[in-house]
């Protein structure tokens, strides 16, 4: 009876997951709104329609609801339900997209059903129902959204006065021209022939009046192009590359708050404004507040953005939360091109322009400051005769006359231009040393200890909150160290000393240095030097066939070595597999199995017992074996699975548990969602969850509030329920 009612409840399941998989229907939608295309937010979950907590509502959220609605872009993301107060469950609060999602579900939150909101905190949309097809974001051929349909118009039926609300709507500013004729090529959608009569002034292109109709063809579709403004500003600086951010939103410029501003967040405004590299991230403004409402609070910026407006934040249009605490930016003015980071042709930001500097202008007291401007260390190289090829720009031909010491370029004083004609044949190039920014510190070797950052000059801590392996992953990488074994805190490897340059890290792991990553400022919470952040890379790592499997190399003295077969056996294997979290070894292999390496060769022979944590806590022999590219040692090791699920009715479904330190342990259901519950079900194949994807490969991957760090009992322990489980009951 009971396998007859669990063959029954397995069909069910499975009709359920078909009818998931095949309905496409969509789960989100907008009521309350003058469209479908504006309103309060729902999301349709366990086949019941709520709502979303506008805390930490953006446009950032704003823009996957638009985009999964095919609505066209954001025009606002509204909140204290502007629309009215919806009904239901409060689905999801703090919402965290980053806009280039597929759907709202895809997107992390605090957890399903965790509100933290009453309905007169619902979240609203209101997205432009209007595009600019074939061109840019600014210009092209102009459709209209007219019952569920995006429509061309027809050139008759379009004037100036229109073209100055689809400018303002699409937040591009002034129409620069009116085109008919299909200027941007004929479209394949219908026509729009109601002649619009807009008075200029409106807000959106569907509150204009329409009138009789025309008989258009597609060789008559308008397009329009408009003036690609920029929406950030640096006011009160000593150039347009420094100062208080302002940022343009409901044609009006507000202000930016500096809690959790960071460099990840600056070197965004320095892109959007072609200003180079960030120097530096400030805040406590008291001098040159700027004005206006403090538009944006608790940016949350990846670095990788091409505008401020579509970073994430937790709060946007919150006006309670700052005082006089506006963000600022200072952006170098100066870039090398054509190489790396920090080696190049040199170019100086000008009058808003980018210019070539002549190497007779230039000398090695000028690479000194530019070097340090860009945190690149030292110069290594001036170069000249355009040794990095030749510049397009206009040429500097003036003297800088830096003394060595100054923070940035355009500190120093300039002479007179040159008495000689300057080209691109003379263009200055440079290299510089590419320094590293962070150490570890307080540990056996290089490799593993307290984390200390240097910013403005001087090496400072980072707080353990939140601080888990996609931080330490970015340390390890930026070290050259290997991957990360452990992440830890509670001044694991002891107290540091100077400033703790931030109290929350929000890396995603793939970041090339710890300064890319985001951070954010968690309320008035303050760290000590009790809660310094530690990282411990493994310094061995498998090249030439997977995480698990390839040519061994081990870091000595920061030379990644080659290992010779002869001096490396099956329990220095076990080791080496346990320290990549790689399970068993499951075949040691000698005479250069994965290729030969360029590495040096590491011949002392290693003797585990092999119960060690790490290959570097192994002692070692003097006798040295005599050992060439040839004899270079591999390892196949299990690759094992670092989570599961248990209890349920099947491998895919139950309670969630992760092996780390040796010991496998529970995972808090706060914040717990469909993107970590996508996670999992990947990484165990076990197909799609319930609900959504996330993109990580492993549950380790993602961020976290920290390894061990949580207000959870067992009571509150996450489970997922993936679709395969369905597939494999039913067999």
């Amino acid at each position: 009876m009971l396998r007859m009612m669990g063959r029954c409840l397995t069909l069910i399941l499975l009709s359920a997951v078909v009818i998931f998989i095949t309905a496409d229907h969509m789960n989100v939608r907008l009521v309350g709104g003058h469209s479908r295309c504006a309103g309060t937010v729902e999301v349709h979950h366990r086949g019941q329609w709520g709502t979303v907590c506008d805390l930490a509502w953006d446009l950032s959220d704003a823009t996957v609801v638009c985009r999964e609605l095919d609505c066209g872009e954001p025009v606002d993301a509204l909140g204290d339900a502007h629309f009215g107060p919806g009904s239901g469950p409060v689905w999801m609060s703090f919402v965290r997209c980053v806009g280039s999602e597929s759907t709202l579900k895809d997107c992390g939150s605090s957890g399903w059903d965790q509100s933290y909101c009453g309905h007169s905190k619902d979240a609203g949309v209101i997205c432009s129902e209007v595009r600019l097809v074939g061109g840019s974001r600014c210009s092209g051929r102009l459709e209209i959204l007219h019952d569920q349909t995006w429509m061309s118009v027809c050139d008759t039926a379009f004037d100036q006065q229109d073209a100055e609300v689809v400018c303002r709507e699409l937040d591009c500013g002034a129409p620069v021209q009116v085109l008919g004729a299909a200027a941007f090529d004929k479209g394949d959608t219908q026509m729009w022939t109601q002649e619009i009569q807009c008075r200029g002034d409106e807000s959106q292109i569907h509150m204009c009046q329409t009138s009789f109709k025309h008989n258009c063809s597609y060789n008559n579709n308008v397009g329009l192009l408009c003036t690609e403004i920029i929406n950030v500003q640096l006011v009160n600086g000593k150039s347009p590359c420094s100062g208080t951010v302002e940022i343009l939103h409901r044609g009006q410029w507000g202000r930016v708050c500096d809690i959790g501003w960071d460099l990840a967040d600056a070197a965004v405004v320095c892109r959007e404004l072609d200003c180079g590299e960030p120097v530096d991230a400030l805040g406590d403004a008291q001098v040159g507040l700027g004005s206006g409402p403090f538009w944006l609070n608790n940016a949350m910026c990846t670095g990788s953005e091409s505008t401020l407006k579509k970073c994430g934040s937790v709060a946007w249009g919150f006006q309670d939360v700052c005082q006089s605490k506006s963000a600022r930016v200072i952006c170098s003015g100066v870039r090398l091109v054509g190489v790396s980071r920090c080696s190049g042709r040199l170019e100086i930001l000008h009058d808003q322009m980018w210019m070539s500097v002549c190497d007779a202008a230039f000398d090695q007291q000028d690479a000194e400051v530019v070097c340090r401007e860009l945190d690149c260390g030292a110069p290594v190289q001036v170069l000249g005769a355009a040794a990095f090829g030749k510049g397009d720009t206009q040429m500097w031909t003036q003297e800088i006359q830096c003394r060595g010491n100054e923070s940035q370029i355009h500190l120093c004083p300039t002479s007179l231009p040159l008495k000689y004609n300057c080209s691109h044949d003379s263009d200055v190039g440079l290299v510089c040393a590419d320094s590293v920014n962070v150490r570890l510190v307080g540990g056996e070797n290089r490799c593993a200890g307290r984390v200390e950052v240097l910013h403005r000059g001087q090496w400072g801590t980072l707080c353990d909150l939140g601080w888990d392996m996609t931080e330490a992953a970015v340390v390890c990488r930026e070290l050259d160290c290997g991957e990360p074994v452990d992440a830890v805190g509670d001044v694991y490897f002891g107290p540091g000393t100077g400033p703790i340059w931030s109290n929350r890290m929000t890396c995603t792991g793939s970041e090339s240095t710890l300064k890319n990553c985001g951070s954010v400022q968690l309320f008035d919470y303050v760290c000590n030097h009790n809660r310094d952040a530690g990282v411990i890379c493994s310094g061995v790592r498998l090249v030439g066939g997977s995480r698990c499997t390839g040519r061994l190399e081990i870091l000595h003295e920061q030379t990644w070595m080659s290992v010779c077969d002869a001096a490396f056996d099956q329990q220095d294997a076990e080791v080496v597999c346990r320290e990549l979290d790689c399970g068993a070894p499951v075949q040691v292999l000698g005479a250069a199995a994965f290729g030969k390496g360029d590495a040096q060769m590491w011949t002392q022979e290693i003797q585990c017992k092999g119960n060690e944590s790490q290959i570097h806590l192994c002692p070692t022999s003097p006798h040295t074996n005599n050992c060439s590219s040839d004899d270079q040692q591999a390892l196949l090791c299990a690759d094992v699975m670092n989570v599961r699920l248990v209890n349920g009715n099947s491998r895919c479904a139950g309670r969630v548990e992760v092996h780390h330190r040796g010991q496998w342990g529970t995972v808090c259901d706060a914040s717990w969602d469909m993107v970590d519950a996508a996670v999992v079900c990947r990484e165990l194949d076990c197909g799609e969850p319930v609900d959504a994807p996330g993109t990580e490969s492993t549950l380790k991957n993602c961020g976290s509030g920290g390894w061990h760090k949580h207000g959870c009992t067992h009571n509150r322990d996450a489970g997922v329920i993936c679709s395969g489980v369905a597939y494999q009951d039913a067999d």
